[in-house]
């Protein structure tokens, strides 16, 4: 593996760590509002509290009454133990591989364009980007390099290894999805919209010639798993939204299989 300047380099990285559950701010509910297209003041009129209550459950991580937490829960088509992870109990921490699964989509494009956007902006820790070209992000969020670059100023670690334009196993997988040389064109598109990011302290972008079987879009305890089947673009194969839940494999599975393949993007 080399980087961009095709200098050979192993990705180090510290220790791996296991990715904080909760945040100070409850940004999972403030995520699952917004990607199920409410507002706080409708989930205030469904629930049957005032603004101001709903407002106090993201801002200052309250956690409501049971009534109302179950209302807000089925609004948002959410878990509970998700949307308020200290209310896992050791039991319910054991089983909770089942809750890892957030949604399966059929195929790329049935994700929110907007969840895209809204894991980005609410990571604190660690943004991990594993796929051939991805170009579909820079494309689709064109402010995405730059929200990139501001999340390393703030600390957050940016890693991205995209393949190898001149690497086999991408000449391999265009051959496949009978787009030959154009994959390769779209990894350098996608090294083009990134060239700012890449100038930022912080960011890393990497080329792999890794075999992929699974595109990994990491947002620190959240993870988009965009499947590879033989013959197809990925944006035709099915995305599985997987979250970190106490007790879980889901969720390590895939970050561990980031290892495997070389990148070393995960914590």
């Amino acid at each position: 593996m080399a980087d961009i300047s095709g200098r050979p380099e192993p990705l180090e990285c510290p220790p791996r760590q296991q990715p904080t559950p909760v945040l100070s701010m409850n940004e999972r509910l403030r995520i699952a509002i917004a990607a199920a297209g409410l507002t706080l003041n409708s989930v205030a009129q469904e629930v049957g509290v005032d603004p101001k209550t709903v407002a106090r459950w993201i801002t200052q991580d309250r956690t409501p009454h049971p009534r109302h937490r179950r209302a807000a829960a089925a609004l948002v088509r959410a878990e509970e133990t998700y949307l308020w992870p200290a209310l896992v109990t050791e039991k319910a921490a054991q089983s909770a591989a089942a809750a890892e699964l957030v949604t399966l989509y059929p195929y790329r494009g049935a994700v929110p364009g907007v969840l895209w956007m809204l894991l980005a902006e609410a990571a604190q820790h660690s943004i991990d980007v594993l796929a051939f070209a991805g170009l579909f992000l820079w494309d689709g969020h064109p402010d995405l390099p730059v929200l990139l670059a501001t999340k390393a100023k703030a600390g957050t670690r940016i890693r991205i290894a995209l393949g190898d334009p001149d690497s086999q196993a991408l000449r391999l997988r265009g051959e496949e999805e009978g787009i030959h040389e154009a994959l390769s064109a779209r990894v350098r598109i996608s090294l083009t919209y990134l060239r700012q990011a890449m100038e930022t302290p912080g960011v890393e972008v990497r080329l792999h010639g890794t075999t992929l079987y699974n595109s990994i879009y990491r947002f620190d305890d959240q993870v988009l798993v965009n499947s590879h089947a033989y013959g197809a673009p990925a944006a035709q194969s099915p995305v599985l939204h997987i979250r970190y839940l106490p007790g879980g494999r889901l969720f390590s599975h895939y970050v561990t299989r980031l290892n495997v393949s070389g990148t070393r993007l995960s914590n």
